[in-house]
């Protein structure tokens, strides 16, 4: 059977589950489809190319039904949640999607959903477009802690592990942590990123950038219109 680059994105995806990112290298890949890893050049030049090919597969779907009937920011944080989301459907997936600038249709579509929903609010041009990074800057952030700290099955507790944060400020002086301590190592990972997702989107909301909405024109009273006579009278 012809190999085929979907065929290779595919495997690579299941391959990252399996293994993760570190331990995914271009003639492990070639192993698993049992082709040798040169084969694999004519698909995707380098390992580069393949980590773009894997995030690009990775958004497939993020930016499909887009809500109806919601607000420009709820629009938004639906959006950034799906991002989250498909990041979090594979091991290392933060990893895999930071630091790539894929101009294909999934990211492409997905994008362009996220800069409209911004544009709604009446963001600028300029505002909406660094808006759109920054939301998506804050997912990777947020993802990427989120996915090393966590525990592979099996392996016991992550570098999360409360546990491991309350010995060490058992350890020293540190009276405001020790004042936090319970929402610093809270487990709710959803509440905590949409904290500050709404954080994020309520900045927006107060952008100066923000072109103001039209004010409406109303129809002149009979005291205005004395109030006219008598400015040209006088």
């Amino acid at each position: 059977m012809r190999l085929r680059r979907e065929q290779i994105v595919a495997t690579a995806l299941r391959l990252l589950d399996d293994v993760g990112l570190d331990a995914l290298t271009m003639r492990r890949l070639g192993q698993e489809l049992d082709v040798q890893a040169a084969t694999l050049y004519w698909h995707v030049q380098n390992k580069e190319e393949l980590l773009d090919a894997m995030a690009e597969a990775m958004l497939a779907g993020c930016a499909d039904g887009a809500p109806e009937g919601l607000s420009w920011v709820e629009r938004a944080a639906e959006l950034a949640e799906r991002l989250r989301r498909a990041l979090l459907a594979h091991r290392d997936g933060a990893r895999v999607f930071a630091g790539t600038y894929v101009a294909q249709d999934n990211t492409l579509r997905f994008s362009d959903t996220l800069v409209g929903a911004l544009r709604d609010g009446g963001l600028s041009a300029r505002a909406a477009a660094w808006g759109c990074w920054t939301i998506v800057y804050y997912v990777i952030g947020f993802t990427l802690e989120e996915q090393a700290l966590a525990g592979r099955p099996g392996k016991g507790p992550g570098k999360g592990d409360p546990e491991r944060f309350r010995e060490a400020l058992e350890r020293g002086a540190y009276p405001h942590l020790g004042a936090t301590l319970p929402h610093l190592v809270s487990a709710d990972l959803d509440a905590r990123f949409r904290y500050g997702l709404q954080l994020l989107l309520k900045g927006l909301e107060a952008e100066p950038e923000a072109t103001p909405p039209a004010k409406a024109r109303t129809r002149p009273t009979q005291a205005d219109d004395k109030r006219r006579a008598s400015r040209r009278s006088g």
